[in-house]
C-alpha cells in the first residue's frame, strides 16, 4: 500500500504543476473566461491521476479491498485540495455497507434429470455460477421451462409468459431483449432487476440463463468466464439490514455454456438452435421442456463497507442553489483475478481510472470559473460498480442531499480515447431536453452527435446512471464515438478492439495509448453540459411520451405504479 505521505505529494502534483497554473485560492487572480478555466484541465494532471489510479500498487482497486482505500484517499485530498466542501455523511465519505459473497466452487452444482437418466454439468466448461446474496447454502430442483428472453413487455405486444406456467419452475432464458425492440424498451427488459422481479411475481423459483447468437458474438464464453469463482459478488445492505437484490423466492440459478445446451434441448421437445432463431427473431416460443434441473451451492458471507466519495461546488444562486447537477464516476475496478499472460492485477485503466480522473479534472474547471455556477455541483466518486451499480444505487437511495433536489446526472465512464475523435454518443440525451446543451456543448468541442451503434450492449442501463434514472433524475452517460477525424484510422475497429481484447482484463494498464487532444476536447464536453444546466432558470425534464420519463418520473404515477 502507498504511504500517506507519497499520496500526498502525488496529489501536490496533479493540484500544482508549477505557481503560474496553481488552483485558485482567495488570495490568487481569478480566471476572467470559462475558456480559461477549461484550460486547467490538461493532459499532465489527468496522467498524474492515470498513473496514480491504474498502478499496480493499488491491486485493481477492488471495493472493500485496500488498494480501493487508497484510491478513495486520493479523490478526497484532490477535492480538499481543490476546495470542494465535503459532501458525504461522514466528511468526504458516504460508507456502504455491503455484504459480499464468495462461491464454494466445491459446492457449485447443476444436475439434468430426464427419463433417460441423469448428468451432471462440469464446473466452468458447462456452467459458472454466483453465490447467494444472503443464504450459505442452497438447493432447488424443479421442472424447466424454456421462457424466451424472461421479457413481459405488455405495452409492446410481448410476453415470454403467455400460455405458460412457472409456478413453482426453473425458467431458461436468454440474456437481453429482442432486437425487434425500440432500443429503450430492449434496454430496459435487458435489465436483470427486471427480469428477476417478474419472475418473483409469476412464482419462479430458479433460473437458467443461456447465451443468445449476439451475446456469442460479443464475447468468447472464456471471456465470460474468466473471473467466475475468483471475485467476490457483493450487494448493498440497506437501514433496515435488508440485502437489496435479495429474493428469498429464487432458490437458484446458473449460467450454462453455448456448448451444452444444444445437448441439454435434445433431451426436449425443440432444439437449441430452434430456442436460438426465435431469440434472434424476437419471436415467443416458450413452452414446458419435460425434463428437471437441480441447482446447488455454498457461499461465504462476510460483512463489509467501501466508501463513496463526494465533494459539492455550492451554487451562486439563492433561488437555485439547493438544486444539484450530480458528475459522477466509478472508482473501483475487478481487483486481483485469474492470470492472464502472467499478470493478475485488473487496474482499470479506462475502466475507470480515466472516468474518475476527468470527475477530479471536471472538478477543477467549475473552480476555476470567475464565480460558481447558479447550482450547486456534486462530484461523486462511487464504489461497487463493477459489483452490480452497488455506489450509485445506495447514494440515489440514500443521497446526501434531498431527492427531490437532484437534478441531472452526467456519468463518466470508461471513455475509450484511442483515436482522434469525431463524434461522441450521448447515452440518455434522448430522453430529457437536456439533449439541446449536450448538443451545443459538443459543438462547441468540433464533435457531432452521433445515434448508439452497439444496441446490442444496452449501454444505458449498464452504468452508474441508470441508478439515477431508476429515481427520476435524468442522466446522460457519454461515450466516444465510432468515427476518427483521421480518415486513416478506423475508430470502430480500435473500440471494438478494446472491448474483446482488454475489457475487464489486466490489459487494461498504463501501457493503452491515449489521444490527448480527444480526451481533452471530452472532458471539456462534459463540463459544458453540466455549465449550462446549472445556469438555466428551468431543471431539466423528461420528454413527454418518454419511456424512461413514464415509467420513473417523480411528478406523478409511473407506468410501474399503474401496475403496468
Amino acid at each position: 500500500m502507498l504511504k500517506h505521505g507519497l499520496l500526498a505529494l502525488l496529489v501536490l502534483a496533479t493540484t500544482t504543476l508549477a505557481a503560474d497554473t496553481a488552483v485558485p485560492s482567495a488570495e490568487s487572480a481569478q480566471p476572467t473566461s470559462l475558456e480559461t478555466a477549461l484550460d486547467e484541465i490538461t493532459e499532465e494532471r489527468m496522467t498524474g491521476h492515470l498513473n496514480f489510479l491504474a498502478d499496480d500498487e493499488l491491486k485493481g482497486r477492488m471495493s472493500g479491498e485496500p488498494g480501493y482505500d487508497e484510491a478513495a484517499e486520493y479523490v478526497a485530498q484532490n477535492f480538499e485540495a481543490l476546495g470542494l466542501e465535503p459532501g458525504g455523511i461522514n466528511g468526504w465519505y458516504q460508507n456502504v455497507p455491503l455484504l459480499q459473497r464468495r462461491l464454494d466452487i466445491e459446492g457449485a452444482a447443476v444436475s439434468v434429470h430426464s427419463d433417460l437418466g441423469e448428468a451432471e454439468l462440469a464446473w466452468k466448461e458447462d456452467f459458472v455460477m454466483g453465490g447467494d446474496r444472503v443464504r450459505d447454502n442452497t438447493t432447488v430442483r424443479a421442472e424447466v421451462v424454456y421462457a424466451g428472453f424472461g421479457v413481459h413487455a405488455p405495452e409492446l405486444g410481448y410476453s415470454d409468459y403467455d400460455g405458460v406456467d412457472v409456478r413453482g419452475k426453473i425458467v431458461a432464458i436468454f440474456g437481453g431483449a429482442p432486437q425487434t425492440f425500440p432500443h429503450n424498451e430492449r434496454a430496459f427488459y435487458s435489465s436483470g432487476r427486471t427480469k428477476r422481479e417478474e419472475m418473483v411475481k409469476r412464482g419462479v423459483v430458479g433460473f437458467i440463463s443461456m447465451r443468445s447468437r449476439s451475446d456469442q458474438k460479443r464475447y468468447g464464453w472464456e471471456v465470460v468466464t474468466l473471473n467466475a469463482g475468483v471475485t467476490a459478488g457483493m450487494s448493498w445492505v440497506n437501514l433496515s439490514g435488508h440485502v437489496d437484490g435479495h429474493h428469498e423466492q429464487l432458490e437458484g440459478s446458473a449460467l450454462i455454456s453455448e456448448n451444452v445446451a444444444p445437448d441439454i434441448f435434445e433431451l426436449t421437445p425443440m432444439t437449441f438452435e430452434q430456442a436460438l432463431d426465435a431469440a434472434e427473431q424476437g419471436k415467443t416460443m416458450s413452452k414446458a421442456l419435460g425434463i428437471e434441473v437441480t441447482l446447488s451451492q455454498r457461499s461465504e458471507h462476510t460483512n463489509i463497507t467501501s466508501p463513496n466519495v463526494i465533494g459539492m461546488i455550492r451554487g451562486s444562486d439563492p433561488e437555485l442553489a439547493d438544486e444539484y447537477i450530480v458528475y459522477s464516476a466509478h472508482l473501483d475496478h475487478i481487483g486481483i483475478g485469474t492470470p492472464v499472460d502472467g499478470d493478475d492485477i485488473y487496474n482499470g485503466f479506462y475502466d475507470n481510472a480515466m472516468g474518475t480522473a476527468l470527475l477530479i479534472e471536471t472538478a477543477r474547471a467549475f473552480m476555476a470559473m470567475p464565480e460558481p455556477p447558479r447550482r450547486s455541483i456534486i462530484f461523486i466518486a462511487l464504489t461497487g460498480e463493477e459489483r452490480g451499480l452497488l455506489g450509485s444505487d445506495y447514494f440515489a437511495t440514500y443521497p446526501t442531499v434531498p431527492l427531490d433536489a437532484l437534478i441531472a446526472n452526467i456519468n463518466l465512464d470508461m471513455p475509450l480515447l484511442l483515436y482522434p475523435l469525431a463524434d461522441v454518443i450521448a447515452f440518455g440525451a434522448e430522453h430529457s431536453n437536456m439533449d439541446a446543451p449536450i448538443a451545443r456543448a459538443a459543438e462547441a468541442e468540433g464533435l457531432a452527435l452521433t445515434p448508439d451503434p452497439m444496441p446490442e450492449e444496452v449501454l444505458f442501463i449498464r452504468s452508474d446512471q441508470y441508478s439515477f434514472v431508476r429515481k427520476g433524475v435524468p442522466s446522460v452517460f457519454l461515450v466516444p464515438g465510432f468515427t476518427s477525424s483521421d480518415l486513416e484510422i478506423d475508430g470502430e475497429s480500435l473500440f471494438r478492439g478494446h472491448l474483446a481484447t482488454h475489457y475487464h482484463r489486466p490489459s487494461d494498464d498504463l501501457n493503452r495509448p491515449v489521444d490527448w487532444p480527444s480526451a481533452l476536447a471530452f472532458a471539456r464536453t462534459n463540463v459544458r453540459i453540466g455549465l449550462e444546466i446549472a445556469g438555466d432558470d428551468e431543471r431539466p425534464a423528461w420528454n413527454e411520451g418518454d419511456f424512461f420519463g413514464d415509467r420513473f418520473r417523480r411528478d406523478g404515477a409511473s407506468a410501474d405504479a399503474a401496475g403496468n
